[in-house]
């Protein structure tokens, strides 16, 4: 784990050449910063392939609804991506563009929560 974590490291400041190549050409500039994100995002997915299938069997003995576990898991991704999203956008002068990458994070947030949100107003109807 300690040398996956050094190898992304180091992976992350080698992709500081795209500060060097901002000053000669942006575009190349945001290849490099949007390949390091990818690269690092993949390495993180592999990462957590053992913890989520872990925490996926947790959540099944604690009798927890696969529909809920898919939310949560897909409500992590939704903020992966859109933070990623939204800093490359900010790192190429967007600020803009990258707010309208957060924006719409918060609302696939909302769209993926309504059954979760739906089960509990049903739950609360059960309790009163």
């Amino acid at each position: 784990m300690v040398d996956n974590c050094f190898t992304v490291g180091i992976f992350c400041v080698c992709g500081l050449l795209s500060l060097i190549l901002k000053q000669y050409c942006s575009e190349h500039s945001l290849t490099v910063s949007m390949a390091v994100c990818t690269a690092v995002l993949t390495a993180f997915v592999l990462m957590l392939a053992s913890p989520v299938s872990e925490l996926r069997t947790i959540l099944e003995a604690a009798e927890i609804s696969e529909e809920y576990i898919s939310v949560m898991f897909k409500a992590l991704a939704i903020c992966c991506i859109t933070h990623i999203a939204s800093e490359l956008c900010r790192d190429s002068g967007e600020n803009a563009m990258g707010s309208a990458a957060e924006l719409w994070g918060r609302g696939a947030l909302i769209t993926i929560s309504i059954p979760v949100f739906n089960a509990f107003l049903k739950l609360i109807e059960k309790l009163l």
